[in-house]
Parts: structure tokens; sequence; C-alpha cells
């Protein structure tokens, strides 16, 4: 079996879980992350007794997102540099999406951003009751990665969501939104995501496979592939050139340390938005 720094990777019977490792870090999604989470699938996929894909995340979250620290150390600078990295955002988070296989996110603590994403993409969504999910990337001046807000709960709900870069949504109005499938007590989200895989692994893969596909194809016929990748050349246009807000954030972030960027961006918008 292949060894994994960034993530952990174990099959059980039909179910294979993809831990995010990283939680001193609180999961955060740097480059070698995303590299291995697109290796565990590709396991995954491949493997002919896994028939369910768990995504979870070790410590106290699910995962704050894309990794901010990362990219300002990188100064990463000019559009062939800017479409890598977009590139990779973008279809590791769509591997749940367009799997063939059913995935199930299991999530605790905070899902935000690009890992709120990743959650979008999953078939099924388990939150703890203490799940908090977020889109604050327009608050920053940074784009959307991978824009599926709009087609899972509707266009006026999440540009609200994403206009005024929401980062405090607690579990249960996510489920009333539709973002997550169900909300369970605090520390169950796994054993229950577990549960459900189990569940769906007692029906003939082929008929669940063929009916996620049948799903997904309402999708299609709407143009969802062709209207994210224009979504994404859009905010590789915003990234690449890159925007006064977050030339700042990032300015204060060398200079005095990520906490006290985020302090600077949340004290901007103090008492203008508030959250679901």
């Amino acid at each position: 079996m292949k060894k994994f720094n960034s993530i952990l990777y174990e099959t059980t019977e039909h179910i294979a879980e993809i831990t995010l490792n990283r939680p001193d870090r609180l999961n955060a999604l740097d480059k070698a992350t995303l590299i291995e989470i697109n290796d565990a699938m590709d396991l995954a996929e491949a493997d002919s007794k896994v028939r369910v894909i768990i995504l979870c995340g070790a410590g106290r979250a699910f995962s704050s997102g894309f990794d901010l620290k990362a990219q300002m150390d990188a100064k990463p600078a000019g559009e062939k540099v800017w479409r890598e990295i977009l590139d990779l955002d973008f279809n590791t988070t769509m591997r749940f999406w367009n799997s063939p296989k059913p995935t199930v996110a299991a999530i605790h603590g905070a899902c935000m951003a690009g890992a709120f994403e990743f959650a979008l993409s999953c078939d099924i969504a388990i939150a703890s009751e203490n799940a908090i999910f977020g889109e604050p990337e327009l608050k920053f001046g940074a784009g959307i990665v991978t824009l599926l807000l709009p087609w899972v709960i509707g266009p006026k709900k999440a540009k609200d969501i994403i206009f005024t870069g929401q980062d405090r949504i607690d579990a249960s109005s996510a489920l009333q939104m539709g973002i997550i499938s169900r909300v369970v007590k605090d520390g169950m989200h796994l054993e229950v995501a577990r549960q459900i895989a189990r569940s769906i692994a007692l029906v003939d893969p082929n008929v669940v496979m063929g009916t996620k596909k049948a799903i997904n194809s309402t999708y299609e016929i709407q143009g969802i592939q062709k209207a994210l990748k224009v979504a994404l050349d859009i905010d590789h246009q915003i990234e690449s050139v890159g925007s006064p807000d977050k030339k700042a954030f990032m300015d204060i972030a060398r200079e005095r340390g990520m906490r006290e960027a985020i302090a600077w961006r949340d004290a901007r918008f103090a008492g203008t938005t508030t959250n679901e």
C-alpha cells in the first residue's frame, strides 16, 4: 500500500476512508495534500472491493480550506503558475463529484472555502452539530475555485453567502439550505458516515454507480461542467492579476502572521454582515 504523509488511507470491507491528516494546520489543503488525495482516489476507484469512499478530517476540524500560509510563503505570480495551482485545486475537488463510486463527507469543526467545496462535491455530507461552514474568499480578494454552491442551493442564497463572505454558517442552517445531508451529535459524524457507507455497500455496485451517473446527468444536461470551467477561468483572471485586497491581506500575513491578517480582514467587515 502506498505511504502517505498528509492524509491517511484505509480500506475496511467495501469502504475506503481518506482522512485529511494535518491537524496542526487544521487540515489546510496544500499542494502535497491535494496530490495525495488524487493518489488515494486512484487507489479507491481502481479497487474493485471498494464500493464507497469517505472523506474526513483528523483533529479539531474537517479542514480550514486551501492553505493560505503555503501560498503566502510561495508568492505565486503569473498566469502559468496560477493556472497550475487552480487546476489542481479544481480537479481534486471534482474528483468526488465525478467519481463513479459514491462519496461521503464526514464533517466536524471548520469546513471553510476550498474544504467547503470538497463537501459540496461529495454525494452525501454528514455534519456534527459543531460544524461551521463558509465561503469567505471574497473578503480577502480571492475568487471561488469550484463554484458548486449555486448548483446546490440556488443562485440567490449562494450570492448572499459568497458576496458577503459568510463564514459562520452553523450545521442546522447548512442542513436547511441543502449544503449537507444530515446533522448528528458531536463526535458521531464519522460513525454515521460509516453506517451510511455500509448500507450503500450492500447494494449492487453497478446499480449504485449507474444511479449516481443518472442523477449527475441532470446537471450535465444543464451544463454544470462547462459552467464550472468558465467560473474557474474567471477565478484564474482574478488570482493571476491579484486584487489590492488580497495583496494587503498577504502583506499583513507575512509581516505579522496569518492570525493578524484574518483579524484585519474581519475588522473591515465588522457589523456589516450577518451569518446564518
